[in-house]
């Protein structure tokens, strides 16, 4: 019972006299949630909510209140589990991230930073804490989730969400598709897609009392067959495979939706780009070859004011 108090979950009234719902799944992804011990399929932590893929074992998306007035800052202790309140056969754990060839992070959807808030330095945490759960981690190389992926984060909350002391909605998931490419090793005789691409969508607002959005992507497909994680995916979609070296990360939250399947709720969009979809995806893989100081320029350049 205790931790059924302690995890109220997503606030979808956390901006003030604002509504920001969670986003809503398509038919086949709503016959495709497991289900916690409660019988509801939104599972709720401390100040975020996810809704977990039966079939994939991955969130669709997580659903992340962030207070920058009320951040704590608390020592990081790392303490990876399953979630008790859902069956754990639902659930990847160790058997995935230590098995062979799993040269890739735990990757955390919702930040642990982000949700650590509160009143107390004791609610700070235990929210740093409650994202731990497996069912908050999906696959991400190392290049990705320790370098851009970070450096994206931490500019949203850091460099905006704290400095200027806003309430914010952040939304964040894999795109869960049948084009993903296969784990190279099986899991208890079972073949792995792994997400090639992690999408981002703020929500917040402005002076003038309106709700913005703003939507960023990013792939993880070449890094992943650079070290040979993943097998190549033969398919007549090669969405996932065409890709040029990187440079652009912020893209429409309208191509989010299209390769999520997720309608992201609703606001004023803050970045429009009017080229195809094929031009924007070729543009967002990570180069393994791009160095760390460089990500960090490209990306600083691409968000900069981007929530101002």
């Amino acid at each position: 019972m205790k931790s059924k108090m302690l995890f109220k979950g997503y606030d979808d009234e956390f901006i003030l006299n604002k509504k920001v719902l969670l986003p809503k799944l398509n038919q086949e992804q709503s016959r495709d949630l497991v289900i916690g011990e409660d019988g509801n399929n939104i599972i709720k932590y401390i100040n975020y909510s996810l809704q977990l893929s039966l079939s994939h074992k991955f969130p669709f998306y997580t659903a992340t209140n962030i207070d920058g007035l009320k951040f704590k800052k608390v020592p990081r202790k790392d303490n990876w589990r399953k979630d008790n309140r859902i069956v754990k056969d639902l659930q990847w754990g160790t058997e995935l991230y230590s098995s062979a060839r799993s040269n890739f992070d735990r990757g955390h959807m919702t930040k642990r930073e982000d949700v650590q808030w509160g009143e107390t330095i004791g609610i700070a945490l235990n929210a740093a804490d409650s994202t731990f759960y497996y069912t908050n981690a999906v696959p991400q190389h190392k290049d990705l989730n320790r370098d851009i992926w970070r450096s994206l984060e931490d500019y949203i909350l850091h460099t905006e969400t704290k400095r200027n002391l806003l309430r914010i909605c952040v939304f964040t998931g894999p795109v869960l598709s049948n084009s993903n490419p296969y784990f190279v090793t099986p899991i208890n005789n079972i073949q792995i897609q792994i997400p090639s691409l992690f999408w981002k969508v703020v929500v917040f607002e402005k002076e003038d009392g309106k709700l913005y959005r703003v939507g960023f992507m990013m792939s993880q497909n070449k890094l992943l067959l650079k070290d040979n994680i993943i097998e190549q995916l033969e398919s007549d979609d090669q969405i996932f495979m065409q890709f040029d070296d990187s440079d652009t990360y912020q893209v429409n939250v309208s191509l989010i939706e299209e390769l999520s399947g997720l309608e992201i709720p609703k606001a004023i969009d803050s970045y429009t780009d009017n080229r195809t979809t094929k031009l924007v995806l070729n543009e967002i893989d990570i180069d393994p070859d791009l160095e760390s100081d460089s990500i960090e320029y490209e990306l600083g350049f691409s968000i900069e004011n981007i929530l101002l």
